[in-house]
Order: structure tokens, then sequence, then C-alpha cells
């Protein structure tokens, strides 16, 4: 190694580098907080979106899964070139790429006066969260040292379940406050207020990515992104602001001589660069990806997003479900603080194993509670195509109504759920006989076909449509797909299901939640590493994106016991790929890691 280029920076005090290193972990966790609030806002804010838009701006239950989906999709489509764009102008200028695009998000969504305006908010949120997702754990895992880069990066995990509390307690606050109104105040100023508090829930979210922006800023760079640029001089100096001049000298060495071995030379910008997918890479980039997969086909996005209207379907209404909401986020919280402790002490390995395995068993429970309250309903499908008039159905879901629909008086709330389709174009309403602002169910051509899209009439000209087509659902009948009348559970169900998501929260907070950061930076080497976390997390994006945007017309027509049955079944496999396949990376730097992948090819 060249001496010049270890001997010029000044090594910095120990009280600086303690204080250099709380700053980097307190800015990347900021990054977990943007994202978890990604994840979580929506959760509080969809009640009263769906309760005003759908009748303001008409908009399906289809519609409104894609606002849901739209962050999900939106990170597929940052992870595509996150790990590209990391690698051309480096780690710390996409992070303030993804804090620009986050508060820049929060006005377009807030304003939004329709479909559009909504939904691309929420991809912005998305791309923003992308890029995170990829440049925050790949930043930490290169910057921070071997023995305390599984607490460090526990620390992005950390922010994001305390994201996802801030987020349920802004929920919570506004679902108070809309009750308030409705116990007091008639029912325009109930519309009123639901229209306001999902955009206050929204405004709410701005502070935090401005911190982010600007703290973002005065970060230091990546010092394995500088050495693969031939920036020694100045990698040397980032070592130096979190370790020991020895520490700094030795992590240095080892970087060249990795970047030699892997056939970059030592110090060269523009060494030509081994393809993604040689051999030598295969066996750590598949299994990152198999790793990220499994997590996300856990369910734990669309649980989290969905939580309060899972925990309304339960048993549990209004400001309990929030509280709950709040609840379970606070123990995701707690458990993350547990993993951050075990992580470095019993490994990754083990905690994986640990918390797929408790998870498989919390959504088994859930879904058989959910099966049980699902079996006795009454089918009112034919009953109901009779009222079909014109292609339009109109009707108050009253006591007499329901005594139409031949169900047979209780003195409990009821529960339709209702999917129905034009042609090619279906959707879902579900509506409880107790809600306090219950208006008539109107379904009419409108409300569920939507306009012809530049995308379908492409593949359309191509005789490869996988879109409905708006056309020839202009003039077909309207059609009851499913019709199902039920009591809503009692409460004593709702905290049952509540505390089988309980358990699922804090096995998911204690196994993957922290070690799924940690084997998308750890497992894969140096030379792929930002495009391989990049691809990894495109197929974890897409994974929870068709999930969240399948989950309501899944529940809808096949109950909420199938999707749980289904996340259980995916659980499985995350199991054997932990116990099978992952090797521990404890106590091991990034290079060691690499080293042992290469002895098993």
């Amino acid at each position: 190694m060249n001496a010049p280029a270890i001997a010029l920076p000044t090594v910095p005090a120990a009280s600086s580098r303690a204080w250099s290193m709380r700053f980097m972990l307190f800015i990347a966790g900021m990054g977990g907080l943007l994202y978890g609030i990604d994840i979580g806002i929506i959760a509080g804010a969809l009640p009263y979106l769906e309760s005003t838009a759908s009748i303001t701006w008409r908009l399906s239950a289809q519609q409104l899964g894609f606002i849901v989906a739209a962050v999900l999709l939106g990170s597929v489509l940052s992870s595509l070139f996150a790990g590209a764009l990391a690698d051309w102008i480096g780690r710390k200028k996409v992070m303030v790429l993804s804090g620009l695009l986050f508060t820049l998000s929060i006005p377009i969504i807030a304003l939004a006066d329709g479909y559009t305006p909504l939904l691309l908010g929420r991809l912005l949120q998305g791309i923003s969260g992308g890029l995170i997702g990829v440049v925050v754990p790949l930043y930490l895992a290169e910057c921070l040292g071997a023995d305390n880069r599984g607490r460090g990066t526990a620390m992005f995990q950390l922010l994001l379940t305390i994201g996802l509390v801030v987020a349920a307690l802004i929920g919570l606050y506004y679902a108070r406050e809309v009750e308030s109104v409705a116990a007091s105040l008639g029912s325009d100023a109930l519309f009123t207020a639901k229209d306001q508090a999902w955009r206050s829930i929204f405004w709410s979210c701005l502070l935090p990515g401005l911190v982010f922006t600007i703290g973002s800023l005065c970060l230091t760079e990546s010092p394995r992104w500088l050495v693969g640029r031939g920036h020694i001089d100045a990698a040397h100096a980032a070592l130096l602001r979190s370790r020991s001049g020895a520490e700094a000298e030795q992590e240095l060495r080892e970087m060249q001589q990795a970047r030699q071995a892997s056939g970059g030379g030592a110090g060269q910008a523009n060494a030509p660069r081994e393809p993604l997918f040689s051999r030598r890479y295969m066996a750590p980039f598949l299994l990152a990806c198999v790793i990220l997969a499994c997590t996300q086909a856990t369910g734990i996005n669309s649980i989290l997003a969905y939580l309060v209207n899972i925990l309304n379907q339960a048993g549990l209404g209004g400001s309990s479900a929030n509280a709950a909401d709040v609840a379970i986020k606070v123990l995701n919280a707690v458990m993350t603080v547990v993993a951050l402790m075990l992580v470095d002490r019993r490994g990754r390995k083990f905690l994986l194993m640990l918390g797929s395995g408790g998870i498989f068993v919390s959504l088994l429970l859930a879904g058989s509670l959910f099966l049980s309250a699902e079996r006795g309903r009454l089918d009112v499908k034919p009953a109901l195509q009779q009222m079909v008039q014109q292609d339009r159905l109109a009707l108050s879901f009253d006591a007499a109504t329901l005594a139409k629909l031949g169900v047979v008086a209780s003195g409990l709330p009821q529960q339709l759920t209702l999917s129905y389709s034009y042609g090619d174009f279906s959707n879902v309403q579900s509506r409880r006989s107790d809600e306090l602002d219950a208006k008539p169910i109107e379904i009419r051509r409108e409300h569920a076909v939507q306009a012809d899209s530049v995308i379908g009439a492409f593949f359309r000209r191509l005789h490869l449509n996988p879109f409905a087509d708006p056309g020839l659902a202009a003039s077909a009948p309207l059609v009851i797909e499913q019709a199902l009348v039920g009591p809503v559970p009692s409460q004593t169900h709702g905290w049952l299901v509540t505390a089988c998501i309980f358990a699922f929260v804090a096995f998911f907070a204690v196994g993957p939640g922290v070690c799924v950061w940690l084997a998308l930076s750890e497992l894969m080497p140096t030379r792929i590493r930002s495009n391989g976390m990049s691809i990894a997390l495109l197929i974890n994006q897409f994974v929870s994106t068709s999930i969240a945007a399948a989950f309501l017309p899944t529940v809808g027509n096949h109950g909420y016991a199938a999707m749980f049955f289904f996340w259980a079944a995916c659980t499985v496999i995350y199991f054997l790929a932990a116990a099978l396949l992952l090797p521990e990376t404890k106590g091991k730097t990034l290079e060691q890691i690499e080293a042992h992948f290469a002895r098993k090819r």
C-alpha cells in the first residue's frame, strides 16, 4: 500500500470519532424513519381516504389498492436503478436525492384533488423508499466495522419501526378527532373532518424528510466507494472518522487486496468490472434474493398497511383498532431493540430461524380465527342480483334490507362483503350496519369501469393485453360475483386476532426485521454489492407490491383466512432457507464473508 496515502490524514480524537459515529447512525436511522413512514402512514389515512375519496372522486377498491401499493411500486421502479445510481454518483448523493423526493411528495399528496396526484405523490414516496432501502444499508455496511456492523445496521430497522409508531400515533390522534366530530356535529361536518384528517396525516410527515435531507448533506462518502473510484486518501480519511489509525490502515489494506483479487487494480477507478451474474457471485446473490423475497412473502408490509382494516374486520372498531395499531407498532420498536442487542451475540442465522418459526405459528393461528368467523356467513348473491335494475344497484344496509336478504334478526351488527363486475372490471365493497356515517350502497358502471389507458391501448394493439377493456365493459351487465353477510365478530375475537398479530410482529422484529438488511448488505461481494442489492430489493418490493395490490380483491372474494394461510405457507420456505442455506456472518468483515463464498465455490 502506498505509505503517503495513509500518513497524510490526522487521526481524530476518540471523542470526535464517537460523535461522528453517532451522527452517521442518527442520519442513516432517519432514512429508516422515512421508510417506516412510507409503509405505515397509509394505515391511519386509508379509512378516511376511502370514505371521502370514494364519494368525491368515485375511487374504486382497485384504485384505493393502487394508492396503497403505489409506495411499493415506486420502490420497485427505483430499485431498478438505485445500485447503478449509487455507483455512479456515490452513496451520499443518492441519500440526499431520496430525501428530496420524499419531501416533495408530501404537498403533492396533501393538496391532491383527484386520483392522479394521489397516485403520483405515493409513487414519489415509493421511489424515495426504494432508494433509501438500497443505499442506507449499503452505506452503513460499507462504513461500519465488523464488530458493530450488526448493531449499526439494526439502527436502520429500529428507526424504521419508530417511523411506524409515529405514523400510528398520528393516525390515532386524528381518529379521535374524527370521533369527537361524529359525536357532536352532523354528517356534513363529519365528512369534512375525515377529508381534513387524511390530508393532515400526510402533512405531519414533512419535517422528518427535511431533517434527513439536510443531515445527509453533512455525511462523508462511503470509504469502499471511494476506494473503488481510486480516491485512497479520501477513503482513509473517511475511515479515520470512526476508527483508530491502526484499524483504518488494516481495513483499507483489506479493501485494496479484495479489489485486486476481484479483478480491479488497487486504486484503479476505471478497472473492468466483472458481470453481476458471474459464477463466483451467484450463490450469495441468489441467497440474498431468496431471503429478501421471503421476508415480504410473510405479508409484513400488507399487514402493517391494512392493519386498521384487518382489526376492524376482526371485530375491533373505531379508535380501538387505531389504539391496537399504535400498540403493535410500539411492540415492533421494542422488539427491534431486543434484536439490536442480540444480533451481534447470537448471530443472524439463529435470529432468522427463531423469527420465521414464530411468524409461521402466529399466521396460522390468525388464519384459523378468521376462518371460524367467516365460515358461517350467509350467501345473499341471488337476492342481490335480483335487486339489480338497469345494471345498477342501490340499497341501504339496514334492518329492512337485511330482512329482504333473508338475514334473521339477531341484534348483532352485520357486515356485507360484496364483489361485482362489469365485464373484466371488478370491484369489492364492504359495509357494516353499525357504521357511524353509513351511506347507501350504490353501484354504477362508472364506479367500476375505468377510462382506457395508454398502456392498455398499446397492449391491445399487440393482441397481448393483460388489462381489462373499457370498450367491452361499456355494455357488459352488472354481475354480482359474490355477496356474503355475517355478524361482525365480537371484541373478544378482535383482541385474539390482535394478540396473534402482536406475536407475528414481535417475531418479525427479532428475526427478519433486523437480519434482512444485514443479509442484503453482508452477503453481496463488494464488486456487485450495489447492483446486487438493487436487484434483490427489487424482488423484495415486487413481492410486496403484488401482495398489497391483490390484498383487497383477495380478502373480498376469498376472505382474510385465505390471505393469512398463504403467508404462513410462504414462511415455511423462509425457515428452510435460513436453516439450510444461510451462513453465519457475525464478527466477520465484508471481505471475509466474500472469501467464505469463494471457498464454497
